[in-house]
């Protein structure tokens, strides 16, 4: 059979538009089944915490559940492992320490995943900063008298963190490679656990997230001395920066993002990026991430992806200066 000229560009046409129409149906109807939230953290760690409170806002909004799994091992790298080779289609997502993710395949020999070829940026859920604290029982109220005390007890003192390549591990080794100080890393798999070696007595001093500390802090289970980022936290105004303190050189701000998996249609994308930014803006977000020791940032996927990209090149510049390593 014959087909003239002008059928078979209809044709053409025709079959060509169909998969950008189904991409944007399936985007309307997403999310038509559970999505499965990846935290490569333990539970109660700040990204952890910021994954729980996101996601239960997305499962109101949109009417599917958003349900977390815990991975936690590697500084986040085993569950980002596990995210990478997920499948493409918007129903797992991954909450990210952005320093951790960055860091890891500087600071392991080996990981499961690529930052830059295996997923797509969604969207920022948070920023926040490490706070440098100590147990009750340990008699130092400043930054200042802390380093004065580790330096008089050398083969003493220990500081808990959140794991290797997380913005705990980091803010903390920037403390003690600059300052010179001895002082052993404990690693845990995530900010919870941390922190509660710490508010156990186990480990003196801890190296972590607002969200983990304030709590602890208002309660006297712990002592915060100084914050790591380059402005104060609203929900501990009156503990300095350590730059403040007069370390200048010891800053760490920290970013919770979303990612999915390479591939994903960017129709998901950008429902991903409107509905988070949504949940995060709404006024009782605001207040109760606030009091959480966390600030929102609005951010299109390109931006947090060249935001990714940039920060990879500063902490691995940062690493090879101060000499940081792992465990």
């Amino acid at each position: 059979m014959k087909v003239s000229r002008r059928q078979f560009l209809r044709t053409t046409i025709a079959a060509a538009t169909v998969p950008a129409m189904t991409s944007r149906a399936f985007a309307e109807a997403y999310p038509a089944k559970p999505v499965r939230v990846i935290v490569p953290f333990a539970p109660g760690g700040q990204t952890d915490v910021v994954a729980r409170m996101v996601s239960q806002k997305l499962a109101e909004k949109l009417g599917q559940q958003f349900y977390i799994e815990n991975v936690a091992g590697g500084g986040s790298s085993i569950g980002l492992g596990r995210a990478a080779q997920s499948a493409p289609d918007g129903y797992t997502i991954v909450f990210i320490d952005a320093i951790a993710f960055v860091t890891n395949p500087v600071l392991q020999s080996k990981v499961a995943y690529d930052p830059i070829n295996d997923f797509e940026a969604a969207a920022i859920a948070a920023t926040t900063m490490q706070v440098l604290a100590v147990h009750p029982d340990v008699p130092a109220k400043t930054v200042q008298e802390l380093v004065a005390l580790i330096r008089a007890n050398p083969n003493k003192y220990s500081y808990a963190m959140a794991g290797a390549g997380t913005g705990s591990h980091l803010t903390g080794e920037l403390f003690r490679s600059a300052l010179k100080l001895d002082l052993v890393q404990v690693p845990f798999g995530g900010g919870g656990p941390a922190i509660a070696s710490t508010v156990g007595g186990h480990t003196p001093i801890s190296v972590g997230s607002a969200a983990a500390t304030i709590p602890h802090h208002l309660e006297g289970k712990l002592r915060a001395l100084a914050v790591g980022g380059k402005t104060r936290l609203k929900g501990l105004p009156d503990v300095p920066t350590l730059i403040e303190a007069g370390y200048k050189d010891i800053e760490c701000d920290a970013v919770v993002g979303v990612l999915a998996p390479a591939k994903t249609p960017k129709e998901i994308i950008a429902v991903l990026n409107r509905e988070i930014e949504a949940v995060v803006s709404t006024p009782d977000m605001q207040e109760r991430l606030m009091k959480l020791g966390f600030q929102t940032q609005r951010s299109t996927p390109e931006a947090l992806s060249a935001f990714l990209k940039a920060d990879g090149v500063r902490w691995a510049n940062i690493i090879r200066t101060a000499g940081i390593k792992t465990n």
